[in-house]
């Protein structure tokens, strides 16, 4: 596609009524409401699903490398932001020994049938929070704020040629475009900064639409718990800082990915991207989303699908950008679901890791509701405190958490030992029996015992290189090539703790 048929498609998206979109958004959410009423959304069985990103880099330099189209396309991978990135997404299963393994079996199986083409690029599909080594030859600030205008439309050079991306540096919402972590600041004409970030991203399907509240709330509960033991993203691109290397260490936080995506993508008046409110009902979170100011409206043409009678709704959704959101889908009448999608997380170094965390938020939420956890009742603004809290210490956060009896505490072994026992639990109530449970717990479990985190781990790479004498760029460089080595020997079959030993 030519940057004149882009802008030409992008001219097209913003000439959408955006009241007209409103209006349909508004008439499709009533429709969902009626389905909702009438059980349609309603599943006895708990499904999970999993999408999950990566970025390629050069099999040799370790540098940053764009994918092509037509590789993308032929390896099953779907597009995102940036050209380097990649995206797959599980088939949903139930929760089950079984359905857990199949969610493995077919990331394994998609992730090594790409491996394999992707070499014969030379290139590596990494699993990572954030990128540090830019393309060869290239600054990451260049990279990342590179753009050009035609026809009066302003378009990322690196950023995937999908529409809605472009048409949100052209549209009547303002994102600030200014990328702001501890020591960084980078400011854009587009959205490609976001482009930075990986994730992934656990679905779990609650059983009954109405009791999506109960679900949502506890999601929020262990959010920065979770968070906290996955972080994965201490590091910029070191041409992006604007502090010496001693002063980055020391105010370093563990999951910047949350600040990248806050500050690029929020107005500076409002917090599309946040930390949500809990939700009292149903109604409440389907007024919440049409309400939520839409982003590229656009005229969605029905694909024959159950859930084209609410297009227009769900595309609102798309941008309904919140680090824990409900979603209210299904291609058909049967497969009709309200789940959770939980978006904290960053890419992990295993595939065992990304399960395991996908295995433990399941159990998570079918023993918290079903045992009635006293963390329900926990306020949101410490859940929130909590979440922000992760973000900026990983596991050496003070993170308040309430026990079964119902006393708090913040110390880090009672909270983990009863996460852990109610993920367990929960996975039991599924089927699974002690061993299978554990095989998903005990790679998060090493990470408390021993407190390292992936970034703790990235952390103690670079600050040991600088005591040492190495410069700072040289010495997160150097970090992101031995976890990339490390990465390509367990990637499909090990697990962090592998790294450890």
């Amino acid at each position: 596609m030519s940057a004149s048929e882009l802008a030409a498609q992008i001219e097209a998206a913003l000439s959408v009524d955006r009241e007209e979109f409103a209006s349909r958004v508004e008439a499709e959410k009533e429709v969902l409401r009626g389905e909702i009423e009438d059980g349609t959304f309603d599943n006895p069985q708990a499904i999970v699903g999993l999408e999950y990103e990566f970025y390629a880099v050069d099999a040799e330099t370790d540098a940053l490398m764009r994918v092509p189209r037509r590789l993308l396309e032929y390896i099953g991978f779907e597009k995102e932001l940036g050209l380097h990135n990649a995206e797959l997404s599980t088939t949903p299963q139930p929760l089950s020994e079984y359905g857990l393994r199949a969610q493995e079996a077919e990331v394994q199986a998609k992730l090594d049938a790409a491996e394999t083409e992707v070499n014969r690029e030379g290139m590596a599909l990494v699993s990572d929070g954030l990128w540090t080594v830019p393309p060869v030859g290239e600054t990451a600030a260049a990279y990342l704020t590179d753009s050009i205008e035609e026809d009066g439309m302003r378009m990322a050079a690196n950023m995937s040629r999908a529409v809605r991306y472009h048409a949100m540096a052209n549209t009547e919402y303002a994102p600030e475009l200014q990328l702001d972590a501890p020591h960084v600041s980078l400011s854009s004409e587009t959205v490609m900064p976001e482009s930075l970030i990986t994730s992934i991203q656990p679905h779990y399907q609650v059983p009954h639409a109405h009791d999506l509240p109960t679900y949502f709330r506890y999601a929020l509960r262990v959010a920065g718990p979770l968070l906290a033991v996955a972080v994965n993203s201490p590091f910029f691109p070191p041409d992006l800082y604007d502090a010496d290397g001693e002063t980055v260490l020391d105010d370093c936080w563990m999951e910047n990915r949350v600040p990248v995506f806050e500050s690029v993508l929020n107005p500076a008046d409002e917090r599309k991207v946040s930390f949500p409110k809990d939700i009292d009902s149903v109604d409440e979170a389907l007024d919440r989303i049409a309400a939520d100011e839409t982003v590229v409206p656009a005229d969605v043409d029905p694909e024959g699908r159950f859930d084209d009678e609410f297009a227009h709704f769900r595309h609102k959704h798309g941008s309904f950008w919140r680090w824990v959101r409900p979603v209210f889908g299904g291609p058909t009448r049967t497969s009709a679901n309200a789940r959770i999608e939980f978006r904290p997380l960053p890419g992990q170094p295993t595939v065992r890791d990304t399960i395991s965390l996908l295995a433990v938020f399941a159990g998570l939420m079918e023993s918290l509701p079903r045992r009635e956890h006293p963390i329900y009742h926990q306020d949101w603004a410490t859940a929130e405190e909590n979440f922000y809290r992760a973000v900026r210490d990983g596991l050496a956060a003070d993170i308040r958490w309430r026990t079964a009896d119902g006393t708090e505490t913040t110390d880090t072994e009672e909270l983990y030992a009863e996460l852990f026992e109610i993920a367990r639990d929960g996975l039991e109530l599924r089927g699974l029996d002690a061993e299978a449970s554990n095989r998903y717990i005990q790679p998060l479990r090493e990470r408390v015992d021993r407190r390292v985190t992936p970034a703790r781990w990235k952390y103690e790479h670079v600050a040991d290189a600088v005591a040492d004498g190495e410069p700072f760029a040289q010495a997160v460089w150097g970090m992101q090539a031995e976890y990339i080595e490390n990465q390509s020997e367990t990637l499909i079959e090990g697990a962090f703790v592998d790294w450890l030993y």
